[in-house]
Formats: C-alpha cells, structure tokens, sequence
C-alpha cells in the first residue's frame, strides 16, 4: 500500500505570496486581496500569513518592493543604454507612469500612501527608500544630459523634484480614471514639459 501523501508544513517561497498578491490586485484590486484568499491561493492558513507578515499594511508594503525591485530592473537597464540622454528620459517617463486606469502597481502605491499616514518609522522610511532610487537615477540622467550640452544648465536635483511630481499627479489622475487624463495624454504633456524647461536651444553636435 503506498504511503499517505505528506500534508505540506513548509510556507512557500516569500516570492510566491508576493507574486500571487499582485496578480490578485491585477485581477480584482484592492478589496479582493484578503488573508483568507491569499492564503487560499498559495496553500497556508490566513493565521500563517499573519505570522510571517504580521499585518495586512505589511503585506501590501512588502508586494510593493517586490513589484519595485522588478521595476527597478527594468529602469536600470533602460537607462544604462547607449541611445541619448532624451531618449532615456522618454522611457523614464514611460515606465514611471501607470499602464492605464486601476494600474495594478500603481494602485498598490495609492493604497501604501494612503495608510502611511498611521505607520510607523520603518515602514515610512521603506517608501523613502523606494522613491529614493527613482528620484537618484533620474538625477543621474539629467547631470549628464546637462554635462552633454542634451539639456540647459538646470540644477538636476531640484528639476528631479519637479518632475516627479508632475508624474505622481499625472500618475494618480491616470490610474484612478480621472476623465481626460489617460496615460498618452499624461505623455504628450510630460513631453512637453520636458521640451519647454529642459532642451537645450541647439542640440550638441554629433561626434
């Protein structure tokens, strides 16, 4: 007679409950990610959620550098080309701003934004530390397309700021469905914003 099958008592990879976290907001947004669902999902008791995320904010902060450390991947690799520094910044703001209404990322930030307000230092300075990396690289490309003669002279820690809260106001009209402000338009007038403040007069010569 062969042997019973063991019952699984191992927890699945931290990834894995990530993953299928933000799949269920992708699917059925934020009120139909629940404990009980997830754990149904993946195989473990909503009590043995808890006990590796504590908390309901916590899972949602922990998808949400998930879903950042794959974003930040992609962003890496679309500013360490070769094409020009406008280029690249076209692309920043591609990847920046949301798909379209309910965004699954996007609507993961909103909601983590939404219950900063009662967290903690750590939780608080894990947010910081994501738009962080977002705001350095972006430093970064525009330092050398300033150095380059691609962009005026601006001061590329404080033209960072700006624009990126010109994209996180662009961002939350987009993913919320504000009518009138889907992500191409939210492009055309990033773009434009770009050309008006940015560009330098003459583009430099080519070598």
């Amino acid at each position: 007679m062969p042997p019973a099958p063991r019952r699984r008592n191992t927890a699945p990879p931290r990834e894995e409950v990530l993953a299928a976290a933000m799949a269920t907001i992708a699917e059925q947004g934020l009120d139909g990610l629940t404990m009980a669902g997830l754990g149904r999902e993946v195989g473990m008791s909503s009590g043995h959620l808890l006990y590796y995320f504590r908390t309901k904010d916590e899972l949602l902060l922990q998808t949400l550098e998930w879903s950042e450390g794959r974003l930040g991947d992609r962003r890496r690799m679309l500013l360490s080309g070769r094409e020009t520094a406008r280029a690249r910044l076209d692309a920043y703001i591609g990847l920046y701003l949301p798909d379209g209404h309910r965004d699954p990322h996007w609507t993961l930030w909103l909601e983590v934004w939404n219950r900063s307000q009662n967290a903690d230092a750590d939780a608080r300075a894990r947010q910081a530390a994501i738009e962080g990396a977002w705001h350095r690289d972006l430093v970064a490309l525009l330092a050398e397309g300033v150095s380059n003669g691609e962009f005026r002279a601006v001061d590329a820690e404080r033209f960072a700021t700006r624009l990126r809260a010109l994209l996180d106001g662009f961002s939350v009209h987009v993913a919320v469905g504000l009518p009138g402000t889907g992500r191409d338009r939210a492009l055309v007038l990033a773009g434009e914003f770009v050309e008006e403040s940015l560009l330098a007069a003459e583009p430099p010569a080519r070598p």
